[in-house]
């Protein structure tokens, strides 16, 4: 798909979820991965992906090159964050763009935040990420993680060219082992990489998703 599919895109949430109950996990358990707390909240859902989305991380961070490593930033979000994040971009829509219709908003506000009714983070099948050295200090990949395309002019978009080469080439690396193990990125946001979900089932051919959303329980 050379064409950016938004996640409001119908051919998306026209994906059928067959749900695999395949459990969360704790991606601290075992130390594997750097984990960064920007995201924690009060009951660690942020820390938790579903174990197949983990697997295939740890698969690709033993295919980067020595000195770096996958920085973890947020998995799991819980379906009420996921609504409240959604709305509240979708209201900063409407203030910088009265003229739009809902429709129009929604399709906008789905670049940056996903529809509740089919976020991956939702399900456990999303992770957004960065590269980063040893020591946890991130490199340069073009933006801040989680600029929206109004603040960063477009250069949160993975294959924006309103970057530098460095940036360019960290997210080249980033991407080349994230989808060697299986994962697929969402285009508007270079550090947003699934498995198991509506969106990647649509970008691999697979007839279902394996993951639907739900509500986060500890160990569950």
């Amino acid at each position: 798909m050379n064409e950016i599919v938004l996640m409001s895109d119908p051919r998306v949430t026209a994906i059928p979820v067959v749900e695999c109950g395949e459990r969360l996990v704790d991606v601290r358990d075992g130390g594997s991965l750097l984990v960064d707390a920007r995201k924690q909240d009060p009951a660690d859902a942020f820390a938790c992906l579903r174990v197949g989305v983990l697997n295939r991380l740890l698969m690709a961070q033993a295919m980067l090159p020595h000195g770096l490593r996958l920085l973890f930033v947020e998995g799991y979000r819980p379906p009420s964050l996921q609504r409240e994040y959604f709305e509240e971009y979708a209201s900063r829509l409407r203030v910088g763009h009265p003229e739009w219709s809902d429709a129009q908003i929604h399709s906008a506000a789905s670049r940056y935040v996903s529809p509740p009714d089919i976020a991956p983070h939702s399900a456990g099948a999303a992770v957004d990420l960065t590269l980063a050295d040893t020591s946890g200090r991130e490199l340069d990949l073009g933006t801040r993680m989680n600029a929206d395309p109004e603040e960063s002019e477009g250069a949160c978009y993975t294959h924006s060219l309103n970057i530098t080469e460095e940036a360019r080439s960290h997210r080249k690396l980033l991407g080349s082992v994230l989808t060697a193990a299986g994962l697929v990125n969402y285009p508007t946001e270079w550090w947003h990489w699934s498995f198991g979900d509506r969106y990647w089932a649509l970008v691999t051919g697979e007839g279902a998703a394996l993951y639907a959303p739900k509500e986060f329980t500890p160990h569950g």
